[in-house]
């Protein structure tokens, strides 16, 4: 096995992976040398809580966190239970990330909105629990509980993380939580200034800044792939973003929101009834392709091996303290962390 590169992740089941894949990449990934390895849950075929397990099981030094899983969507001791037991299972090599999801789909599901008051309360729950408090009679932002008790014997630091976007969001992860992971296709300036939120924000909390860290999590599409494949991990990932949160994207970055409103008219977008990653044909991609412009697509590692890891090391350059390779499997990533090594 390669040695590890602790500031190194990718995804494990990146973008539309199947479940029968999951454990040939995670191997991939700690055979490859990378330091984590993220999943994100989709219910269907990447239900956290089996999916970290499997992962866990199958590799000997990859940590594996979860970005994300929401709060809500489980009674908080089963949560605590599901991490304490994968953060022993795996002698401590796991770590839970949370977001605040998408408010069209609480209201679909009949589920309030994920708050900022309720996850930091979730947090602070979480480590109470770890340390084997008991806890009487909460009734706050994360529910109505009148007994939480995991087991009286544990004692457990174990992260916990936090998907974030906006402002709000980065100071409440400097504050309260031990890892962050920022959005994919962020410019190098809003990099910046999502690290100094986070740092400074922990610094105001008591906080050593340097305990939390911040992931870039950075679109890394090498040319060794298909010019289809590389169509869908850049245009059709971008476009995706756009038709779910497109504002917000546009707003981080500090965009022209003209070629949002362009896109959103566009007929052939209109015709996608779904995600356009998984969805779209090839020449409705490459119609796409035209409506985003180059600059929303920069921030992305492209190129030869050589050229996606020196774009890979200037993200910590700008302050990261890790990089997700975002958007390929490990396999695929691996010439570029050979090559990151040797520069």
């Amino acid at each position: 096995m390669a040695d590890q590169i602790p500031e190194l992740a990718c995804y494990l089941l990146p973008g539309n992976g199947t479940s029968d894949q999951l454990l040939e990449e995670a191997r991939d990934a700690d055979r490859i040398g990378f330091g984590t390895g993220f999943l994100s849950e989709r219910l269907g075929a990447k239900e956290l809580a089996v999916a970290s397990g499997a992962a866990l099981a199958t590799t000997t030094r990859l940590t594996v966190a979860t970005a994300a899983t929401n709060h809500n969507m489980r009674h908080p001791l089963v949560t605590a239970g599901m991490a304490s037991t994968l953060h022993r299972l795996s002698g401590g090599r796991f770590g839970l990330g949370l977001g605040r999801g998408a408010d069209w789909r609480w209201k679909q599901l009949g589920m309030p909105n994920i708050t900022t008051a309720a996850l930091e309360d979730f947090a602070a729950l979480m480590r109470r629990l770890w340390h084997g408090e008991t806890i009487l009679a909460y009734d706050g932002p994360v529910g109505n509980h009148p007994h939480l008790l995991l087991d009286s014997s544990l004692d457990e630091d174990i992260p916990i993380g936090l998907v974030a976007f906006g402002d709000r969001t980065l100071e409440l992860a400097g504050r309260a939580f031990d890892f962050v992971v920022l959005h994919t296709f962020f410019t190098e300036e809003t990099l910046e200034h999502c690290v100094k939120t986070v740092k400074r924000s922990a610094e105001q909390a008591g906080r050593d800044p340097d305990s939390v860290a911040v992931w870039s999590c950075f679109a890394t599409v090498p040319d060794t792939l298909s010019a289809e494949d590389q169509l869908i991990k850049t245009v059709g990932r971008m476009a995706t973003y756009l038709q779910h949160y497109g504002d917000l994207m546009v707003s981080t970055n500090r965009w022209d929101p003209a070629p949002l409103r362009t896109f959103r008219d566009d007929a052939v977008v209109q015709s996608v009834r779904g995600p356009i990653d998984m969805l779209a044909t090839q020449d409705q991609l490459e119609h796409i392709a035209t409506l985003i412009p180059d600059e929303w697509l920069a921030p992305a590692a492209r190129g030869t091996a050589e050229q996606c890891a020196t774009r890979v090391q200037r993200e910590l350059h700008l302050g990261a303290d890790g990089v997700i390779l975002h958007g390929s499997s490990a396999a695929d990533l691996a010439p570029v962390v050979e090559a990151y090594r040797r520069i």
